[in-house]
């Protein structure tokens, strides 16, 4: 059987909160600009892309961002009238938690203001019934108690109302981190992601009379973990609970889906998934479930210069890169990339320029697969780590990258999670191994991009660019 994702691709650490009837869900973004994308949806499975939270300079800026770094773990809740997100910005670590807000979670957001004594990842808000908010992070113990901390703050100012005390600290896997605090029924859990976020990750979870505890453990430890199973979704942690409108509960949480032989290839990052929580004596307990109808179509085009909110820039401003040709199709003006997540296992991606430009498959600046055009000749080029090397030339023509299934042979390390065909004007120019293009491989923390741009600092102008999905 398999198990769709909600939102598939490089969408790592949801975090999800309900308004009435409307959800919104928000997750990591790393070093791509603008930061923390943004959800809604009416029923958990379905959701629509509304923008990004942190959009300016003054929240983000590009300049700072470098691979594997920036926004991590946000956390995104709704407080009397107002949307709260908290996140840590680690390239700029010792400034502390930042804090943004807005009426409307399509934005106008503020901007940020710092918990400069809480240095670590993973922050979280909670209100209690008096209204005071507890930020909860996992801290690096350089101002404040290593392992999981609280203090009591002002969220409009960031200032520290209390002294920062550690809590719960799990149930003894590695890194305990991704805290997120809730008041059900007149208690307080802490729910914890440990175990690191490969295949060992795991949410555990803990109860007590308060914010601060003491907390109890729930007997049955790990509440979700799919680690030493066949299960398809792997790597399952970092989750964050949710009431639905009728009164029933449910989670977000990230996976991956592994592919090839051993020690199995995730390509797309950590996606987010949706499990069902049961609850019995108190104690949730989480289940993974596949998305009601399958895969959704990921398939879309770019043919008038228009990018949707789906476009970002590693390190950059998108606005910078990209805007409408007055001929049609797009000006391309930086030597930056404009990228869109992978969102399917297999697919084709084709782009056509009018002068040089590049189509490029990455999975970080150290690990990519390339097609350029310059001159009427293309030239295709893979880079691994340290080496780069051109692997085909042909006659100039639409430029095309596609994930299909593997060749293989018959050796036991043959079989990758996939192919990488790059053509240009119908003929293939390579075939090239997909495992090398995934974070097994490579490390990191994000997922396989598509980026289109020019070779060097010259403009040039993308005609047209096509993704299509095929599950």
């Amino acid at each position: 059987m398999s198990f769709d994702p909600i939102i598939a691709g490089f969408h790592p650490d949801p975090t999800v909160c309900r308004v009435g009837d409307d959800y919104y869900l928000a997750t990591s973004s790393f070093e791509y600009v603008p930061g923390v994308p943004l959800f809604h949806s009416r029923d958990l499975t379905s959701w629509r892309r509304i923008g990004h939270i942190l959009t300016r300079p003054e929240q983000l800026d590009p300049d700072e961002l470098t691979p594997s770094r920036g926004i991590f773990a946000p956390t995104l809740r709704y407080h009397d009238g107002r949307f709260w997100m908290v996140t840590t910005n680690t390239s700029r670590m010792m400034s502390g938690q930042l804090i943004v807000h807005a009426t409307n979670p399509a934005g106008p957001w503020s901007d940020p203001v710092y918990v400069p004594g809480a240095l670590g990842i993973d922050p979280d808000l909670a209100w209690d019934e008096a209204g005071d908010c507890y930020l909860t992070y996992a801290s690096y113990g350089m101002r404040a108690p290593a392992g999981i901390t609280q203090v009591r703050i002002s969220p409009a100012t960031g200032a520290e109302l209390s002294e920062h005390y550690p809590v719960w600290q799990g149930t003894g896997l590695a890194h305990p981190e991704g805290p997120h605090l809730y008041l059900i029924d007149g208690t307080w859990y802490l729910m914890l992601a440990e175990g690191g976020t490969e295949r060992g990750h795991a949410v555990t979870i803990a109860r007590g009379p308060g914010p601060a505890g003491p907390f109890t453990a729930c007997p049955a430890n790990p509440i979700l973990s799919h680690r030493s199973t066949g299960h398809p979704v792997q790597n399952t942690g970092h989750a964050d609970l949710v009431q639905a409108a009728d009164g029933g509960w449910w989670a977000v949480h990230l996976g991956v889906r592994p592919r090839g032989t051993t020690p199995h290839f995730h390509v797309l990052g950590r996606e987010t998934f949706l499990a069902r929580v049961d609850w019995a004596d108190g104690w949730p307990a989480l289940t993974t479930v596949s998305r009601p109808g399958g895969p959704a179509d990921h398939s879309f085009g770019v043919t008038d210069g228009v990018f949707d909110s789906r476009w970002v820039a590693p390190g950059a401003d998108p606005a910078a890169i990209a805007a409408p040709h007055p001929e049609g199709g797009a000006l391309l003006r930086s030597a930056d990339l404009l990228c869109v997540r992978v969102t399917d296992r297999s697919w084709t991606a084709t782009a056509t320029f009018a002068g040089p430009g590049r189509l490029v498959l990455r999975l970080d600046h150290r690990h990519w697969y390339a097609l350029h055009v310059s001159d009427g000749v293309a030239t295709a080029i893979a880079r691994i780590g340290d080496l780069e090397q051109v692997v085909g030339t042909a006659p100039a023509g639409p430029l095309r990258i596609s994930a299909v299934a593997p060749a293989g042979d018959d050796s036991a390390s043959a079989s990758g999670p996939d192919d990488i065909v790059l053509s240009a004007a119908g003929t293939e120019l390579a075939r090239l191994d997909g495992r090398y293009l995934s974070t097994e491989v490579a490390g990191g923390f994000t997922g396989r991009m598509l980026g289109i741009g020019t070779l060097g600092t010259s403009e040039t102008r993308l005609v047209s660019f096509t993704y299509r999905g095929e599950g």
